[in-house]
């Protein structure tokens, strides 16, 4: 594998995706590279900040702020909305987005806390059943 991409945000991941598919890359590897790309970088970042990093299940939806916080408002406020483009999706989802306010983010991500303390006590069952 090549050296990995230091600073994502100056590159836009949708031309890597279509670059590497242009010779040959199986969908499933190109996800499998972008992630491990991403996660790596992120473990970097929390470590450099002294963060400590929790174990958890792969998947875990009631433990996944994009699951539980996000994705319901996001489809509630896409509801209805047809695109022409991708071009057009892509711009509303970044208005959206910019204008979320900073509180949304923060309830969301405190959220983790009573949602990992419900995990523990539940021995790492899902917490919401």
């Amino acid at each position: 594998m090549a050296t990995p991409i230091k600073e994502w945000s100056k590159l836009e991941v949708r031309a890597v995706v279509r670059f590497l598919f242009s010779k040959g890359t199986k969908p499933s590897e190109i996800h499998k590279q972008i992630a491990e790309t991403y996660a790596n970088l992120t473990q970097q970042w929390l470590q450099r900040y002294g963060w400590e990093i929790l174990p958890h299940p792969a998947h875990s939806p009631d433990l996944a702020p994009s699951d539980f916080h996000l994705f319901g408002p996001l489809k509630r406020h896409l509801g209805g909305m047809a695109f022409e483009t991708e071009d057009d999706l892509i711009s509303e989802l970044r208005n959206w987005f910019d204008n979320l306010d900073v509180d949304f983010f923060r309830v969301g991500i405190n959220s983790l806390l009573s949602s990992w303390q419900k995990c523990i006590d539940l021995h790492g069952d899902y917490v919401e059943k």
